[in-house]
């Protein structure tokens, strides 16, 4: 029940959390191609379908993190380095949702 004028985080269309889609592990797990490339990191899922073509690194490089969790990869970038600040707003684009928690 809403209350005239009084705010509630659910109600509000502008939080971003409010809208966010759970995207479920099978879920991503089925986009697992390089022309349907879903990666999980940090908790966010993101398409980078579209961007694979224009990473700076060969496609077997990132190929075989596409329908997976890759928050690890993607921090280290396999070498013990980060990606850099561009590149995490880069991958903020191409965000579709949030990994839903797997129940034990």
């Amino acid at each position: 029940m809403a209350i005239v004028g009084h705010w509630s985080p659910a109600a509000d269309p502008a939080s971003p959390a409010a809208a966010e889609r759970l995207i479920p592990v099978a879920e991503l797990a089925r986009h697992a191609l390089p022309d349907d490339c879903w990666m999980a990191i940090r908790g966010g899922v993101h398409d980078v379908s579209a961007y694979l073509p224009e990473h700076p690194s060969r496609p077997d490089v990132v190929v075989p993190w596409c329908g997976r969790e890759a928050t690890e990869v993607y921090e280290t970038k396999t070498r013990g380095r980060p990606h850099s600040a561009q590149a995490d707003e880069l991958l903020a684009r191409y965000r579709i949702g949030r990994l839903a928690a797997e129940k034990p």
